[in-house]
């Protein structure tokens, strides 16, 4: 990874051409032995006015592979992951760069919330002033009235993430914040105030994934595994849904993911997920499975998903504090996950034990998501 946040003297190129650069010295394999480039970017040409990246950037790397951009709104990266698993496992390539990257803070705050809304329906969402705060504040307010719970529950979730990001020397934030911070925040869109949203970030993220084959023939020292991989789709407009507190992509990703893994939920020792605002985490953990419809609200303030809980959830301090710039996110999560696993992270203690972790990475208001399990090779 990059250092996520505002990085306004740098280009998309300068930022991925880092995190690429990085994955490769981090992987100790010469770049003439990549494969393939699969890159996820969302917004580039409206932030730079720049599409085809794909080719850019594997130039911008010195490769001569083929390479393909993937788009998912902001599950982007995730999704370029899981083309880089497709191409190992049907044997068109045993050596793999996934990246993502992009450029937000140019745009100006305006600019990056029109940009976001294109993942939105621009029939039945955009044109009527629908932006992602709104839509997520609408699925929060139907949460609470459905469910239960309240802001003070989702305060916990962002001084949760908050707490995690404040030692980790890549997020954007590295501040801690409290209940009332929250709480007293500048209204963004009822009942969603500035801190249960994620930033505007500029960054760029990147790994290697290598076919256990050629690990074994080249000795290289891979100690994590991504052993399951799953994706889900869902209506892109909430009024087309069954229900806004229910994410169907995410619970389809999560048993595709399960399945091919060979595991179920109660094996996940720590999870990072797509926080994009803190109710987005509290549906990703329902749609999981890791707790029943209406039962993950409390969650953080009873401590289950602090860093000292049953169930760590988001060390990295996810999107909420980590930053999100939303191609390179997906990657961020594997990123920090393996660091994690190695215990090369600033937050590793806390999963010292680990066995089995969980990445989840969603689009829009949750119409795409794509769910890996990464577990410890024995």
């Amino acid at each position: 990874m990059t250092k996520f946040g505002e990085m306004a003297d740098r280009t998309g190129r300068d930022l991925f051409a880092e995190a690429g650069e990085t994955a490769i010295e981090d992987a100790g394999i010469d770049r003439a032995e990549i494969d393939a480039l699969y890159l996820g970017n969302f917004m580039g040409e409206l932030s730079e006015r720049q599409g085809h990246m794909g080719p850019l950037m594997a130039k911008m790397l010195g490769l001569d592979v083929p390479a393909t951009r993937v788009e998912s709104a902001c599950a982007s990266g995730g999704m370029a992951v899981r083309q880089g698993i497709h191409a190992i496992r049907a044997g068109s390539a045993d050596v793999v760069l996934v990246g993502g990257v992009e450029r937000m803070h140019n745009m100006g705050t305006t600019g990056a919330t029109g940009g976001l809304s294109v993942a939105a329906d621009d029939l039945w969402e955009i044109k009527h002033g629908i932006t992602f705060p709104g839509a997520y504040a609408l699925m929060a307010k139907r949460y609470f009235a459905t469910h239960g719970g309240d802001r003070e529950d989702l305060a916990e979730v962002a001084v949760k993430n908050h707490a995690n990001a404040s030692n980790n020397p890549l997020a954007q934030y590295q501040t801690e914040i409290t209940v009332e911070k929250v709480l007293d925040a500048f209204p963004v869109a009822d009942p969603l105030g500035l801190f249960d949203a994620s930033p505007i970030t500029d960054g760029a993220a990147a790994a290697i994934l290598v076919s256990e084959g050629y690990a074994a023939e080249h000795d290289l020292d891979a100690p994590v595994a991504i052993t399951g991989t799953g994706q889900g789709t869902d209506d892109l407009a909430l009024q087309h849904r069954d229900s806004i507190t229910w994410t169907p992509a995410t619970a389809d990703a999560a048993e595709e993911a399960y399945a091919d893994a060979g595991i179920d939920a109660d094996d996940i020792d720590f999870l990072e997920v797509h926080d994009c605002f803190t109710i987005a985490e509290v549906l990703a953990l329902e749609g999981l499975g890791l707790y029943d419809e209406g039962e993950a609200i409390d969650a953080a303030r009873k401590g289950e998903t602090t860093a000292d809980g049953e169930l760590p959830v988001n060390l990295s301090g996810g999107l909420k504090a980590k930053g999100h710039p939303v191609g390179a996110t997906g990657l961020a999560q594997i990123s920090e996950m393996t660091k994690l696993f190695r215990g090369d992270h600033v937050n590793s203690d806390a999963v010292s034990d680990a066995e089995v972790g969980l990445t989840h990475n969603a689009g829009g208001t949750v119409a795409s998501a794509v769910v890996h399990v990464l577990e410890v090779e024995q």
